[in-house]
């Protein structure tokens, strides 16, 4: 297997509960959705950050660092204490933290709305709660971490429009939390997706993701990903 050589002894137990994602069958497809009605002007900026959470952060950076305009999707944790802010603590579940990517952008070109419809379209389910595929836990939790009250203005706004118009088949779940810190992952847990592209859990529940990206948002997709150890 080759997640071995990445992960150490300790972090190689904690780490099991991804192993369930071999019986599983494929991961959702991915659901085409308007975008939102409100979104964020550029107003000259070249660098915002906006943190996403939903399942395991693997497949979320990997959709997000294949988005053009994105300088940086950093997998970590976010929600809890900066103590807590590892593998080992977060997969008990009751650290407050969630799987998290933070994506820094160039919102001239690519703006938070659309960063959030590739979020609810793509890079998870927003009807599942406390879970993703085949991991379960409030640290797989659907939830945007805004940074500011315009993120949470916007977000919300979306939520309710996608909502409304019933875009998915059940209510989403998504919530929106403020005034948290993000903490970035563990090096082996960085840019997995693209040095383990053959790994089964990749295979099964995330790469099909990035294939739905370059299908659904193609003036979006780089071909090339955003790596974190490249930066």
């Amino acid at each position: 297997m080759k997640l071995l050589k990445y992960l150490p002894a300790l972090a190689f137990a904690a780490f099991v509960g991804h192993s369930s994602a071999f019986s599983f069958g494929p991961s959702d497809d991915a659901v085409a959705i308007a975008p939102p009605a409100m979104d964020l002007p550029a107003n000259g900026s070249t660098q915002q950050t906006a943190v996403f959470a939903g399942g395991c952060f693997w497949g979320v950076q990997g959709v997000f660092q294949h988005v053009q305009g994105v300088k940086n999707a950093v997998s970590g944790y976010d929600g809890g204490a900066a103590s807590t802010a590892q593998y080992e603590s977060v997969s008990g579940g009751d650290t407050g933290h969630a799987e998290s990517v933070s994506v820094t952008y160039d919102p001239s070109k690519v703006s938070y709305g659309k960063l959030l419809q590739i979020y609810f379209s793509v890079a998870h389910n927003p009807t599942e709660l406390n879970r993703q595929g085949p991991d379960s836990g409030t640290q797989y939790r659907s939830t945007i971490f805004a940074q500011n009250a315009d993120q949470q203005k916007v977000a919300q706004a979306y939520i309710d429009q996608l909502d409304g118009a019933k875009a998915f088949d059940k209510p989403i779940v998504t919530k929106i939390e403020t005034g948290k810190a993000f903490y970035p992952a563990e090096s082996y847990h960085q840019d997995f997706l693209t040095e383990n592209p053959s790994y089964p859990y990749i295979v099964i529940n995330d790469l099909p993701k990035v294939a739905q990206l370059k299908k659904l948002f193609p003036d979006q997709y780089r071909v090339e990903p955003v790596l974190v150890k490249n930066q």
